[in-house]
């Protein structure tokens, strides 16, 4: 998630990708793994599998969501109660809403004003990476993919932004050019800026997605901005991908599970 202009390639490359499959081609790409590998793959690309809702940037917010996170009981960890209650109603990940929602909580404690919902941070988190699944990833109790979550070099080609390697390889494995990594999709230098601990474990990791969730909340809280108000809201989501469809898309599926959260 972030900054990361280059967002909006995972749309454009399924564009591509669909284009090719009708016009009778065959499709090798990159899978999302720490080096590349050559071969067909048949995993869905996330961002394609999602409709744009019909709304016009900053006129209307998604569905707010109550506070629906419960008291513990019986020794029962009131976050993962909450999060398996809503993966039953919603079909996100468990393990995903368990990190979305610390996110929201934290910033609730830090930066009440921002209201940002755990409902958003699962819309952007669907698109960027099917909630820590794409490629065939399998999202861990630990939080993190059983194999990391690397996207394309930003090599300035047709669609993709430019960007000369900022961390050494140390986060993307490639010293040449950045690649965004991680269930929400940093690249390097901005992770390097927002690099948050969202597991306590001491220690900021991109492919973690509590960390990630987190860094992904501060991003979109930045400057008292309010994710409660539609103006807020839309000015929050472009900036972290700016394109009207991508802002659409996260719109769709956040006021979904909203919905779907309060209907459980």
């Amino acid at each position: 998630m972030v900054v990361d202009r280059r967002r909006g390639l995972l749309v454009r490359l399924a564009l591509v990708t669909l284009a090719v499959l009708l016009a009778g081609g065959s499709v090798w790409l990159l899978t999302a793994t720490s080096a590349p590998q050559a071969g067909p793959v048949t995993t869905e690309i996330p961002a394609l599998q999602v409709q744009p809702a019909p709304v016009r940037p900053g006129e209307v917010a998604p569905e707010p969501v109550a506070e629906t996170i419960p008291q513990a009981t019986s020794g029962v960890d009131p976050l993962i109660a909450w999060a398996n209650q809503v993966s039953a109603a919603t079909g996100v990940p468990a393990r995903a809403l368990r990190s979305y929602g610390n996110a929201e909580l934290v910033l609730r404690s830090t930066t009440p004003g921002c209201k940002l919902s755990w409902a958003t941070l699962a819309g952007i988190g669907r698109i960027e990476s099917n909630h820590g699944q794409f490629g065939g990833a399998q999202l861990g109790a630990d939080g993190r993919p059983s194999k990391p979550i690397i996207g394309v070099p930003l090599d300035g080609s047709v669609g993709v932004q430019h960007i000369s390697d900022t961390d050494g390889g140390r986060y993307d494995g490639d010293a040449t050019l950045d690649r965004a990594v991680g269930p929400m999709q940093f690249i390097p230098s901005t992770w390097a800026r927002w690099a948050s601990d969202g597991n306590g474990d001491g220690r900021g990791d991109p492919q973690q997605i509590d960390d990630a969730a987190l860094a992904a909340a501060r991003y979109l809280c930045v400057g008292g901005r309010d994710m409660g108000s539609p103006s807020g809201w839309w000015a929050g989501v472009l900036s972290y991908n700016n394109s009207v469809p991508y802002g659409q898309k996260v719109f769709g599926l956040a006021d979904g599970y909203a919905k779907q959260s309060q209907r459980r």
